[in-house]
């Protein structure tokens, strides 16, 4: 088994200043896991400890605590509850995702399916939601269960159309965004939502801070979609090429298949539909053709600007900062 060192499995030190207003309360959340995830089964105690070993940043409970700091002075106990259920969704996505792309590595560590075997995955992941979803329903306030509930299906609804769209090399942009507006964005613009709501904001600040979390969402995407044919496994921490693998048209092919004459266009489908060509050699000298990764990039800060401008109408505090911060922080990552 690979072992993970210190500085690979901590935050960057950006997400530290960053997350500065929060470190009390996101100390909180770590303790409601230890709290809730505790199981009197040996091999199931093991595992969830080991889930959360994959797990990294810490963005979605980030942003419940930011969202709720940014319309109140102090944060509640249903916020880092909250904070927490969001995390074990999130995770339980990426055990699952890991299932689905055959991936062997994240965070440096073996993935849950290449340690043991799919079925734990799968069971890990659904026992993370159910984890998640007991604690909202612990919640007095009905909004939490219903705005999870939500989220969880728009989530499936993305994966599942993107699963419709595998091998579809005419996908359009638009499509792509709707994808991962469900797939993606729709649960980081609920952790937005649900801090916001918690903290006692009105209904003008939490549909500002979930349409902030929507782009942030989109935006975040894009980024791991270039770091997917781009990025270095060793600096990445985890299994790249897969949407390539699984003839997933992320928008940095649909860009360059837009831009390629018909033959060529024809040609690159057939290496793209040839499972043994999913290397990033395979389109290395298509990228240096095209202007397909800058104008990911110009698109993936396109939405964090977006996110941005979310935040003109709350009042200034350091919360509002580290969430204009992460806007940026998001599309300058490298993993």
């Amino acid at each position: 088994m690979r072992e993970a060192t210190e500085e690979q499995v901590t935050n960057p030190h950006i997400l530290l200043d960053i997350y500065a207003p929060i470190q009390a309360g996101l100390v909180q959340v770590e303790e409601v896991f230890r709290e809730v995830l505790r199981s009197n089964y040996p091999f199931v105690d093991d595992l969830v400890k080991y889930g959360f070993r994959l797990g990294g940043k810490r963005l979605r409970p980030a942003l419940v605590l930011l969202s709720g700091l940014a319309t109140c002075e102090t944060l509640c106990r249903e916020q880092m509850l909250l904070a927490a259920a969001v995390e074990m969704i999130h995770t339980a996505t990426l055990i699952h995702d890991d299932v689905l792309d055959e991936a062997v590595i994240r965070r440096h560590l073996d993935t849950v399916n290449a340690r043991w075997n799919n079925e734990t995955s799968v069971l890990l992941g659904d026992y993370l939601f159910t984890r998640a979803l007991c604690i909202s329903s612990s919640i007095d306030d009905p909004f939490a269960c219903r705005e999870l509930n939500n989220a969880s299906r728009i989530m499936c609804e993305g994966e599942l159309r993107q699963i419709e769209n595998r091998g579809n090399y005419g996908l359009t942009e638009e499509l792509y965004y709707d994808i991962l507006r469900g797939k993606t964005a729709a649960l980081t613009a609920s952790c937005c939502r649900l801090g916001a709501h918690f903290g006692g904001g009105d209904s003008e600040a939490k549909e500002a801070l979930a349409m902030y979390g929507l782009h942030l969402g989109v935006a975040f995407q894009i980024t791991d979609d270039l770091l997917d044919v781009l990025g270095d496994e060793a600096k990445v921490g985890k299994s790249l090429g897969t949407d390539l693998m699984k003839q997933k048209s992320t928008l940095p092919v649909i860009r360059l298949l837009e831009q390629l004459p018909s033959r060529e266009r024809a040609d690159l489908i057939r290496k793209l539909s040839n499972s043994s060509n999913h290397h990033h050699d395979t389109l290395r000298e298509w990228w240096e053709k095209s202007d397909a990764l800058s104008y990911a990039r110009e698109k993936a800060i396109d939405f964090s600007q977006l996110a941005a401008q979310q935040l003109d109408g709350l009042q200034p505090s350091p919360a509002r900062d580290s969430l204009q911060s992460l806007a940026e922080f998001v599309v300058s990552r490298q993993h």
